[in-house]
């Protein structure tokens, strides 16, 4: 039995291997643009922990305040060294919050790199089924 894909013309042949570019370009496009919308999602949460740094940072201020007006009444530490000890623990908290969310919103981390593989992937499929051919 003569094998179908080897008694096909050249334009044939041609003919489909561009109706099956064309689908295999769609169907990337369409999974590039999910991939891009679960990317966009991360970033959200990503641009939520850098908002939450922000209003730890603003809460910092409001107790390191407080803590010096405690401590100049109430401590045997000092006011500055409570306000420090206080400070320095809700800095710690902000800075590790805005880390995790700068981290999110790295461009690294908001491409679409399994589309990328899957590229890839085709063409090294596309490229092998032609040297077989």
């Amino acid at each position: 039995m003569p094998d179908p894909v080897r008694s096909q013309n050249p334009a044939s042949l041609a003919s489909d291997a561009l109706r099956l570019s064309g689908d295999l370009v769609r169907k990337e496009i369409t999974l590039a643009k999910a991939e891009m919308r679960q990317n966009l999602t991360r970033a959200g949460a990503g641009l939520g922990m850098v908002a939450a740094a922000a209003v730890l940072g603003i809460v910092t201020l409001n107790v390191l305040t407080a803590a010096l007006v405690a401590a100049l009444a109430e401590t045997d530490l000092g006011p500055i060294w409570s306000a420090v000890i206080v400070g320095v623990i809700l800095a710690i908290l902000a800075y590790v919050l805005l880390r995790k969310g700068m981290a999110d919103l790295k461009p690294e981390n908001l491409m679409p790199t399994r589309t990328a593989e899957n590229v890839q992937r085709d063409a090294s499929a596309v490229k092998e089924a032609y040297h077989d051919a």
